[in-house]
């Protein structure tokens, strides 16, 4: 997908855009609205028993990684999906530093540092989209479970190792729609890594959550346990 796929695909979804592959203001401002959903349907209790039984585990389990990951809401006030943008996975895709944008370190998390109201992140996958769409909206993590954009596969080669069977804006537009969606992606992630077990294991003791965090968060999670447990609690 190049940018003016990418136009097309916004006015397919609501946008009015002149289709002229051209970066620019209208075009980063279709990018930061099209994607919001102030009526997004909340998942149901018997939705969420249903998924935890899928995996094996509890609805309890369910929660506590859903307060961990996102303080148990999957959008902000302004109805934009959580986000938060990693410069370090763009610049593995384009391998050119590009301020704010491009970096092979990890940082330069911000809020709202120009007080515009909108969540810093998403401003940054609206300018990093105009570079590469796909690439963009891959090198984030979006929603109620922080699920990378990355692990939507578009490939059918890959399907079986994905999160979701389309590329990453399709992903994210499907996450917009209905909270339900948010915990199939979680369920997905969890049955394509090997985490079930992991998941099932989940209790107040910070041992029993290990496993689970290292297989969610990496290795290098800090803290991640004992955040799971005290959650359990």
């Amino acid at each position: 997908m190049n940018l003016r796929d990418l136009q097309l695909w916004l006015n397919a979804h609501g946008a009015n855009l002149i289709v002229d592959g051209l970066r620019g203001p209208s075009t980063r401002s279709a990018i930061l609205n099209v994607f919001v959903n102030r009526d997004a349907p909340a998942v149901t209790p018997a939705e969420i028993e249903q998924i935890a039984a899928r995996l094996g585990g509890t609805a309890r389990q369910l929660a506590a990684v859903a307060k961990v990951e996102s303080a148990g809401g999957g959008w902000d006030d302004a109805g934009r999906l959580k986000c938060l943008y990693e410069r370090h996975y763009f610049w593995r895709r384009l391998r050119i530093n590009i301020p704010f944008l491009s970096n092979p370190t990890p940082g330069g998390y911000t809020i709202d540092a120009d007080r515009d109201g909108i969540n810093d992140s998403w401003e940054k996958v609206a300018d990093a989209a105009m570079r590469s769409p796909i690439a963009a909206f891959e090198s984030a993590s979006w929603g109620k479970f922080q699920i990378m954009g990355a692990h939507a596969f578009a490939d059918p080669a890959r399907r079986a190792q994905a999160v979701f069977a389309g590329n990453a804006v399709e992903f994210v537009w499907w996450l917009t729609r209905a909270e339900r969606n948010h915990y199939e992606a979680l369920a997905r992630f969890i049955e394509v890594n090997g985490l079930t077990r992991a998941f099932r294991a989940l209790s107040t003791d910070p041992a029993d959550c290990l496993a689970f965090a290292r297989g969610y968060n990496g290795k290098g999670q800090k803290g991640y346990d004992r955040k799971l447990a005290e959650a359990m609690r």
